[in-house]
């Protein structure tokens, strides 16, 4: 892979954000963005389980999906409450997706500024947190949606790994899923690394961004950028998204959701092993052609 840094800025005006960065679809760290709002000091584990921890919620761990499993299939449940006692003694691969705790405590939306000043088209009605335990990994993919994210990270340090959706045949992307065939966990450990370079040698032409977020840190992910996440401290991020300012990236975010979805889970069920071996030939002719 051939990977670079991502700009950090401490404050951005509108211009220049959208100059240098939105409109090129080019990421960027924003250092001081959420460090005024209340959350930046309210927000902890206690606190949410003060509000929240009776709540059940859908747990993930770190194995990859395979080929035949309906994507977001959650591995177990608990309250927020057990989760967050799991998560505070120790190492716990285990992490929460795309829970809206606005939708139980909506007094937390109290504690931030939709960052209007940046870019329009925020869906204002989902906000959502993602939790993971230390040692917790998001594998690789792009939001189905195609959504700009403004992602913040609460409490400890998280992992990055970025690309633009135009790498999706180098990082050998599943035809019909938003996921990548290679397992990048450890990537930037190269004694503990999954990555197999002999199996996807494509991937050594592949260029993104190596990113490390900490507390208070917004990180801006273009429509479409493919990430991979891995929690070096246990700890939590919020997502804001926005819709594109165009019809065409709407439309493709809408065939996504209801159409590319649709067709790869109704295959999956009715026709899985073909639909699996098909799969694999296109992964396979798209690599040979990234390569040649």
């Amino acid at each position: 892979m051939i990977l670079q840094n991502v700009d950090v800025v401490d404050t951005i005006t509108e211009a220049d954000f959208k100059a240098n960065y939105y409109n090129p679809r080019k990421p960027l760290i924003i250092k001081n963005l959420a460090k005024n709002w209340p959350a930046y000091q309210k927000w902890h584990w206690d606190y949410f389980k003060t509000l929240v921890g009776d709540k059940q919620v859908a747990l993930y761990n770190n194995t990859k999906s395979d080929a035949f499993t309906p994507i977001n299939t959650a591995d177990d449940y608990k309250t927020f409450g057990e989760y967050i006692d799991m998560i505070k003694a120790g190492p716990a691969g285990w992490r929460i997706f795309l829970f809206n705790i606005f939708d139980h405590a909506p007094q937390l939306i109290e504690d931030f500024t939709w960052p209007d000043h940046l870019m329009t088209g925020f869906v204002k009605k989902y906000p959502m947190l993602f939790t993971g335990g230390q040692t917790s990994i998001t594998h690789m993919h792009f939001d189905i949606d195609l959504s700009h994210i403004l992602h913040t990270q609460f409490m400890g340090r998280k992992r990055v790994l970025l690309f633009p959706f135009e790498e999706q045949h180098k990082l050998y992307r599943k035809p019909f899923e938003v996921l990548s065939l290679v397992d990048f966990s450890n990537y930037y450990d190269a004694t503990h690394s999954k990555i197999d370079y002999q199996k996807f040698p494509a991937l050594q032409l592949a260029k993104g961004y190596d990113i490390m977020l900490e507390h208070g840190d917004t990180l801006f992910m273009p429509a479409g950028y493919w990430h991979h996440m891995e929690y070096l401290d246990s700890g939590f991020a919020m997502s804001l998204r926005a819709l594109q300012n165009n019809i065409g990236g709407k439309l493709h975010g809408a065939w996504n959701l209801f159409g590319m979805r649709t067709i790869d889970t109704v295959l999956k069920k009715t026709a899985p092993i073909s639909w699996y071996n098909w799969k694999q030939k296109k992964i396979a002719e798209q690599a040979k052609r990234v390569l040649l």
